[in-house]
């Protein structure tokens, strides 16, 4: 490290003369270790001051893609876009690919697109399908790394998963449902289990903890699974309205997939009340049925967290600073209407 810096800018900044900073350098008695301290902190002081330097002007851009509902796309992009400040000196821009409904193959024709134009990196959020897979083969032969965002793609080529722990979450669902649902009093009891696609691999996670805890700490609950909604309201309004009509039992909720404001019409509609409602992710739909008692928890995780941890893997993947981040799932946050943060901290 000491021979980036000249001596007399050690000893500059450290406010020492240039004989103890020599000293210090090879180590030598005779300098108090107060004054060790100084020198080392200066030369490291002195390290960033260059690597801000040098990033001065640095720009990249990241593509964000997104199959999911509105109401959550918005919110990744609003999570990602409020980090772009804490990463300066180095800017970046933020190119947004989002879309409700999407194929397999209209997804990999967007990365396909975005690889053909360029890019500093893909933060992705899409189902496990061939076409996919086969992109991000070639978007890291063509050294664009991509992120997985809240559903993974196990043995692909990207760089790394950010988001909730999938089976963790599911977990911690089936173990809250358990705790408010006995065996004395729910011994005929079923859960509404609703996902928005079999096709993400992140929802299948959730669905098989959740269903493995269960089996062996509350067998006495059924299960009774819906998906295909999409997460989107009308679509999952009538099919949640189908499975409440066809199974009278049912007395506890765990939404995987979203559309809650749809599945609260629904119970509504059918005079129901379970006695336990979870959901994911705290947007503004799930903060409304919070406040007014219909979900009972939600489990939530950082998307601001994430998404700055994101951005430094891309920054580094670029060689715009060195490798330090070590991407790990976060965990879920059991979020009621009794700490409920304030919205600004989503």
């Amino acid at each position: 490290m000491a021979d980036k810096h000249p001596l007399k800018d050690i000893a500059r900044q450290a406010g020492v003369g240039l004989a103890t900073v020599d000293r210090v350098l090879h180590d030598r008695e005779g300098v108090r270790p107060a004054t060790r301290r100084r020198v080392y902190q200066a030369m490291d002081e002195l390290s960033r001051q260059s690597l801000e330097n040098s990033l001065q002007g640095s720009r990249m851009v990241i593509d964000l893609l997104m199959e999911a509902p509105n109401r959550f796309s918005s919110a990744v992009r609003m999570a990602l876009e409020a980090q772009l400040p804490a990463l300066l000196p180095i800017a970046l821009r933020v190119r947004a690919h989002l879309s409700e409904t999407a194929t397999g193959r209209e997804t990999a024709a967007i990365m396909a697109r975005i690889r053909k134009r360029g890019s500093n990196g893909i933060l992705l959020k899409a189902p496990d399908h061939p076409a996919i897979r086969e992109e991000i083969r070639a978007c890291a032969r063509a050294r664009i790394p991509v992120i997985t965002l809240v559903t993974d793609l196990h043995g692909s080529d990207r760089l790394a998963y950010i988001g909730l722990d999938n089976h963790g979450a599911g977990s911690t669902a089936a173990w809250l449902i358990a705790g408010w649902m006995p065996r004395l009093l729910y011994a005929e009891s079923s859960v509404l289990v609703v996902v928005s696609s079999a096709r993400f691999k992140g929802e299948e996670e959730r669905e098989h903890s959740f269903r493995h805890y269960l089996a062996c700490h509350a067998p006495h609950l059924g299960i009774v699974s819906l998906g295909e909604g999409n997460g989107l309201d009308w679509r999952t309004y009538d099919l949640v309205e189908q499975a409440l009509l066809a199974h009278p039992g049912i007395e506890a909720i765990y939404s995987i997939g979203g559309g809650n404001k749809a599945i609260a019409a629904a119970l509504e509609k059918c005079n129901r009340i379970p006695r336990v409602f979870i959901g994911h992710d705290l947007d503004r739909d799930n903060r409304a049925l919070l406040a007014d008692g219909t979900l009972t928890a939600i489990l939530h995780h950082d998307l601001g967290a994430d998404m700055l941890q994101a951005c430094q893997l891309l920054i580094e993947a670029n060689r715009l600073r060195p490798a330090s981040i070590n991407a790990l799932p976060s965990p879920a946050q059991i979020i009621t209407s009794l700490n409920l943060p304030h919205p600004s901290g989503v």
